[in-house]
């Protein structure tokens, strides 16, 4: 038995992941997302279809842990100075939004036939738009750093944070008698308010000194385990108290949002939230009643167009309201116009609470996925009405996503302290990497901000912001840098320009041909000052000091130019200056 339901759990785990590889390739081809793929993939693999995968339930159980992660992952981005800084736009825009789309749709559903708790349960999720799907749209787009992206963020961000309550007022809703011997509101609003405090206490005096001591070991290993303890701890603490997990997750991410460990994190979440995700879509399409949509197709069809138009017409007038040009307030409008991946969870808390039937989960399920349909196309259409204004060179905008530094330095050594310091003196802004959790100790005492993580990984780059940064610096102590990791840089990061800090010759030599804009040797140049100021202590001129190291460089140029297509340090050795340019 053991080894039948073994045998049934491979055989559904190598079907649900081939159906859905093969249909977000398709998908992805066709330019109509990840999130449509699978759940198409899900709707034809499952019982309603091909039938060859069925319990959704318990995959959905399972599931449900991306949507975990994906919280978590939102808390990570929201430091105090993020908040404060996109404040108007967050906790104005995003909650017109939500309240002002939720009532709308509730009250269409309403005049549709439904009953009041039913619209309620079903037009609130129906607010929410696909933040899995709009985001990577701009970020392909190179939308995300202008005015129109940090506004679209900031709306979808406001859905994120939304997600909790909305939960809540389903749960108080519910008609289950399960539900019947639940605590009373108040005792709910105590048990949150005492976890929110055990879990930010937790945060401060446990989580931080035990990820520096992992960061001390070195593991990457621990690191990946320790992060997600972390989300399935804190998640696991608000069931017991018959809380959201979601809220868990989200506050864990909160509590190290403003760590220096906050990029590693997410690096190392960000595949299991990926796949994890990706399952829950699919499950979500294996539960989709493909024969309660054929009963129905009109109402369908006739109800994402309604969702879309009316969601479209509202936060354009908002938009409008918050004194947007009319192009861009329309552009908005139809960006967000669609239904969100939140919604499906939502339904099936609702369902849950017996305030729907599954016939209308469904349905409803279906006009989500309809209206996700038109996303790419609705994408297409902004373009017409706005056109992503041109970035001036000295105009450094934050990056939505990120810290929205212009340069990334990897390195906070003796070296990059140094090259950062000069930058932020010109008003650069800086993001900062370094492995060292005693360096990032002490530079965090006089007021630096230095995350923890290898900055050599392409996924912890892609965290920091290196697609929106214009400048890498790898600024690391020895002979750390490789050409292949240049290049896999400059391929994941081509409008990046990458400084490096060579340790010596043979590193030099060694990045030959490395897509590079800037090489320095660590010592040459303290080195040559030494030396100018050891000839002025024996009183030689300054223009013959000049000369001299004119003279110095050019052979030493010549001389490395030489090794370099050599391939040899003993190239060229006769080139090496050993005669005084005159008697001291």
């Amino acid at each position: 038995m053991h080894e039948e339901a073994g045998f049934s759990l491979l055989r559904d785990g190598a079907v649900l992941l081939g159906s859905g590889l093969l249909f977000v390739l398709l998908f992805r081809r066709l330019g109509l997302g990840a999130t449509l793929g699978y759940l198409v993939a899900g709707a034809v693999v499952g019982p309603h279809v091909l039938g060859l995968v069925g319990d959704a339930e318990s995959k959905m159980g399972i599931a449900e842990l991306g949507i975990t992660l994906l919280l978590f992952i939102v808390g990570l981005e929201l430091n105090p100075s993020r908040l404060w800084r996109m404040k108007q736009e967050i906790f104005g825009l995003g909650l017109l939004q939500v309240v002002l789309c939720g009532l709308a749709i509730t009250a269409i559903i309403w005049i549709a036939g439904f009953s009041p708790a039913a619209a309620l349960a079903l037009g609130l999720p129906l607010a929410l738009s696909s933040t899995a799907q709009v985001l990577p749209m701009l970020q392909s787009a190179g939308r995300m750093r202008t005015p129109f992206g940090e506004r679209t963020f900031a709306i979808l961000l406001f859905q994120d944070l939304s997600i909790v309550p909305l939960i809540t007022i389903i749960a108080a809703m519910s008609r289950n008698p399960a539900d019947a011997g639940a605590p009373p509101g108040w005792l709910l609003g105590l048990y949150t308010a005492a976890a929110v405090v055990g879990l930010v206490l937790a945060g401060r005096f446990l989580l931080r000194p035990f990820f520096r001591l992992i960061g001390n070991l070195g593991e990457r290993e621990m690191f990946v385990f320790a992060a997600l303890f972390t989300v399935i701890a804190s998640a696991a603490v608000m069931e017991v108290l018959g809380l959201s997990t979601a809220l868990g997750a989200f506050i864990a991410g909160v509590m190290l949002a403003d760590s220096p460990y906050r990029h590693e994190l997410e690096a190392d979440v960000e595949p299991f939230r990926s796949i994890l995700l990706g399952l829950f879509f699919l499950a979500v399409g294996m539960m989709l009643d493909l024969q309660a949509i054929a009963d129905r197709p009109l109402f369908v069809m006739a109800m994402a167009f309604a969702l879309i138009a009316t969601k479209a017409l509202v936060v354009f007038g908002i938009g409008l309201a918050f004194r947007m040009p009319w192009r861009g307030a329309l552009a908005l409008g139809l960006l967000l116009s669609q239904g969100g991946e939140f919604g499906f969870v939502l339904f099936a808390q609702a369902q849950i609470g017996l305030l729907i039937e599954p016939e209308a989960a469904s349905l409803f399920g279906a006009i989500v996925t309809l209206s996700m349909a038109t996303t790419p196309f609705l994408m297409s259409a902004t373009r017409r009405f706005r056109t992503a204004p041109i970035v001036k060179a000295d105009q450094h905008r934050d990056g939505p996503q990120t810290d929205g530094a212009n340069a990334i330095i990897v390195g906070y050594g003796r070296f990059g302290q140094t090259v950062a310091q000069m930058l932020i003196a010109e008003g650069v802004p800086v993001t900062l990497i370094d492995r060292d959790i005693e360096m990032i100790d002490i530079a965090g005492e006089f007021g630096a901000k230095v995350y923890y993580g290898d900055g050599t990984r392409l996924d912890l780059l892609r965290q920091a912001g290196a697609a929106e940064a214009e400048l890498i610096l790898f600024c690391l102590d020895g002979d750390q840098i490789e050409p292949t990791m240049l290049e896999g840089v400059h391929a994941a990061f081509p409008d990046a320009t990458i400084f490096v800090r060579a340790f010596d010759r043979r590193a030099l030599i060694k990045l030959r041909g490395a897509p590079v804009e800037y090489v320095v040797r660590e010592v040459l140049e303290s080195a040559v000052s030494m030396a100018r100021r050891a000839l002025g202590a024996l009183g030689v001129e300054t223009g013959q000091i000049d000369r001299t190291e004119q003279l110095y460089r050019a052979r030493d140029k010549e001389r490395l130019h030489a090794q370099v297509e050599a391939g040899d340090l003993k190239a060229a050795s006769d080139q090496i200056i050993t005669q005084p340019s005159r008697p001291v």
